[in-house]
């Protein structure tokens, strides 16, 4: 069986790791303006653009940077993020750089010209997660192969 369906795109669940839990709703409930769900004392739930991500607390927790090289730049892995619209992802890009948000890969254009091209941005969360939103000018780009 395939699992791949012709059913309607469900919502993706995440959970990770932070180190703060307020530090985790300011980035992600505040700047990122993902709507909190459910909490507890050890974790809360956020909707990222309807798919859920919960972050869980672990004081202990340290993100362990590793890179892999991408079309000239040091992807950071792993990392999680939403394939947006063109125009949600230029909204998302604006309000990160008007918060002065320190971005590990700048909102930048990848395989220019090429099968797969697309917007793409990196950047990271107070303990460390890394994050890419990208977006296609067309949608077919997304799995398309050379």
């Amino acid at each position: 069986m395939n699992i791949e369906s012709q059913a309607p795109l469900r919502p993706f669940h995440l959970a990770f790791p932070v180190d703060d839990l307020e530090n985790a709703r300011q980035f992600y409930g505040g700047l990122m303006g993902c709507p909190e769900g459910r909490s507890d004392s050890h974790w809360i739930d956020f909707s990222l653009y309807g798919h859920q991500i919960v972050t869980h607390l672990d004081p202990d927790f340290a993100a362990r940077p590793l890179v892999n090289p991408v079309d000239g730049e040091q992807v950071p892995v792993p990392h999680f993020g939403v394939v947006l619209t063109m125009a949600d992802w230029q909204a998302l890009a604006d309000r990160l750089s008007a918060a002065g948000v320190s971005f590990v890969i700048p909102p930048t254009v990848r395989f220019r010209g090429q099968v797969g091209e697309q917007a793409t941005m990196f950047f990271q969360d107070p303990s460390g997660n890394s994050l890419e939103f990208k977006a296609f000018a067309s949608d077919d780009q997304l799995f398309a192969k050379a």
